[in-house]
């Protein structure tokens, strides 16, 4: 059985990889979508009748429903074609004003389900199979006021990086994306305690660009997927110049 699977598939960047990959017409027997909602992760079988779902509502902080996923693939014993990891979250403020529990959340879901999804998946993967992760451009540089996922993204980074280097024998396809502000619902959670910066607000992306971005560049097999000229301008500086110079700056702000 040849399948995709997508995690964060209820809404955001996940949902528009799903859409994208019905777009592209693979020859996969099922998509497996992965969120908490599952009312959401349902209505994809409404909107695409001609393609099977295995709705998988599933939180991958809780031990148990990772646990089943494994199982389930143990099960079934899929051929993965298709593996895009979205599920992930950000909370903007100072260190001191977020709570020590929705950080330890934020580390928990941006980066240990990270690795353990990875490795359940890794066995089924197909040769020549495509992996794309969800970073983002906060990974380039430590960011004061967003520090903790900023860390978080760029340990997705790291991971991604040398999983791919693992992955040559295979001939797997890995790529993380590292988009600047993107238009989803990721600003409903990340804005409870500060405002949006207004120079996020200037460099305010497409999902669907985002996406289709993502999705070219993996099919071209590059490591790191940036949207935008402001984005890759952003990531050359930060590779050339050192970190202490940005952080000077952004302290102040």
């Amino acid at each position: 059985m040849n399948i995709g699977i997508i995690t964060g598939a209820s809404s955001g960047m996940g949902k528009e990889f799903v859409k994208l990959t019905m777009q592209n017409h693979l020859e996969l027997d099922e998509i497996w979508v992965i969120a908490r909602r599952r009312e959401r992760l349902e209505a994809w079988s409404d909107l695409y009748k001609e393609q099977k779902f295995r709705i998988l509502p599933l939180d991958l902080q809780k031990k148990e429903d990772m646990d089943y996923l494994g199982k389930t693939l143990e099960e079934v014993q899929p051929h993965i074609e298709l593996f895009i990891h979205c599920a992930g979250f950000g909370i903007m403020g100072r260190i001191q004003e977020i709570s020590m529990e929705e950080q330890a959340e934020m580390v928990d879901v941006n980066c240990r389900s990270v690795v353990e999804v990875s490795s359940l998946v890794l066995p089924y993967m197909k040769y020549r199979g495509r992996m794309i992760y969800m970073a983002s451009a906060a990974a380039f540089l430590p960011q004061p006021g967003f520090a903790v996922y900023a860390a978080s993204k760029a340990f997705v980074l790291s991971y991604v990086r040398a999983l791919r280097a693992e992955s040559r024998e295979k001939q797997l396809r890995v790529t993380a994306v590292c988009p600047g502000a993107v238009k989803t619902e990721f600003f409903n959670r990340a804005l409870t305690k500060k405002h949006l910066p207004a120079y996020k607000k200037l460099v305010m992306a497409d999902p669907k660009k985002v996406v289709k971005k993502a999705w070219q560049d993996n099919e071209k097999n590059k490591e790191v997927s940036v949207y935008g000229t402001v984005m890759k301008l952003t990531h050359l500086v930060t590779k050339l110049l050192p970190h202490s110079l940005f952080l000077q700056f952004i302290g102040r702000k």
